[in-house]
């Protein structure tokens, strides 16, 4: 059975994870984020959960600290990753915003995986801006492997991306 690593990114709100219900639809899928391990730290810190542009720049600066330190956030993906491998999941999605910590878990896969970016259309540009802080608003800081323009309706969307999660199974 092949089996597709996939580094998916892209600005707040452009359909990142709807995109990944579509796929689990059809595929046997693992969907994890690289902030989920520095979610519970800041919980123990006093964070309540809240996706407001301070609470997004204290789980950056988080991730940050814990990338310096020891390199949390690759290290917990990269288990997550080989623990995959050992399992029927056909496609693991790993939700990472920054450019070196993206490049670090690809290098750690053996380039294994692959990158891409999810763009929202002109939709989007109007509905976002910046977040104030690194990890958000440079998800476009990267060469990604593919893109995928999130530009028509969710429908048209979820099948387009179904299609081009099966040239990449294939």
């Amino acid at each position: 059975m092949k089996k597709a690593v996939i580094v998916i990114n892209g600005a707040g709100g452009v359909g990142k994870d709807t995109l990944c219900d579509a796929a689990e639809t059809r595929y046997k899928t693992r969907n994890i984020s690289t902030i989920t391990p520095i979610k519970e730290i800041a919980a123990l810190c006093g964070w309540n959960g809240t996706k407001d542009n301070k609470s997004r720049k204290f789980l950056s600066d988080m991730k940050r600290l814990c990338a310096d330190y020891n390199d949390f956030p690759t290290n917990w993906a990269k288990a997550q990753f080989e623990d995959f491998l050992h399992t029927d999941e056909q496609i693991l999605f790993v939700h990472i915003r920054e450019a070196e910590e993206i490049a670090k878990f690809v290098a750690s896969t053996g380039g294994v995986a692959k990158t891409l970016l999810i763009r929202g259309g002109e939709r989007f540009k109007q509905r976002f801006g910046g977040y104030g802080n690194i990890s958000d608003d440079g998800v476009e800081n990267y060469h990604y492997d593919y893109y995928f323009d999130n530009d028509t309706s969710l429908e048209d969307a979820k099948n387009r991306f179904l299609s081009f999660l099966g040239t990449i199974l294939n």
